[in-house]
């Protein structure tokens, strides 16, 4: 027999870990969140919570009375104005009352009510205020229509105690429609 050991072969390499691609992360991601969205959208459905979730606004009318902020309350608009967001901000330049709408169409509008000098409130609201495009005569009120922007069109009441904005995605016709269903502000 041959004492002779076989010559030492050097250690194969290790096998490298199979590689993960970041096209193998995102397959991954859509396996798990296409069933969560599927399962959300038949809750929604089967719930039938297809509306938008409507907002009590009395709660911040209020509070805006309590501070003194007189303003005026959509009257007479059709059942399909839902609202989503009332909130009143007190400030040391003035108060501010914001409440949000979804329209009967499904666009978006906020009415904005405020003792804000409106050389102050109008750049904060309006984004990017331009020039007014031309005065609007709405329920004998001369409103200011904006030109739109970044998807919004707003009509601007300017009053001495009061700047009133009513802006937002919806169409022009269903800004005027809250426009026209806002009348004086009592006092």
């Amino acid at each position: 027999m041959d004492d002779t050991a076989p010559p030492d072969r050097p250690p194969s390499p290790p096998v490298p870990p199979p590689s993960r691609r970041p096209r193998d992360m995102v397959i991954s991601l859509l396996v798990l969140l296409v069933p969560v969205v599927l399962f959300v959208g038949v809750y929604q459905v089967l719930s039938g919570r297809t509306r938008p979730v409507e907002v009590d606004p009395q709660p911040a009318l209020a509070a805006a009375a309590a501070a003194g902020l007189e303003v005026s309350t959509p009257e007479g608009l059709s059942a399909g104005w839902v609202p989503v967001s009332a909130v009143f901000q007190p400030g040391e330049a003035g108060d501010t009352l914001r409440v949000g709408y979804v329209t009967p169409d499904g666009g978006s509008v906020q009415l904005a009510q405020s003792t804000v000098p409106p050389e102050q409130l109008l750049p904060g609201e309006l984004k990017d205020p331009a020039t007014p495009a031309g005065a609007v005569d709405l329920a004998g009120r001369p409103w200011q229509a904006y030109p739109p922007r970044a998807g919004e069109r707003a009509l601007v009441l300017l009053e001495p105690e009061l700047t009133t904005i009513v802006r937002g995605t919806a169409s022009e016709a269903e800004l005027r429609d809250l426009a026209t269903t806002l009348g004086p502000p009592p006092g």
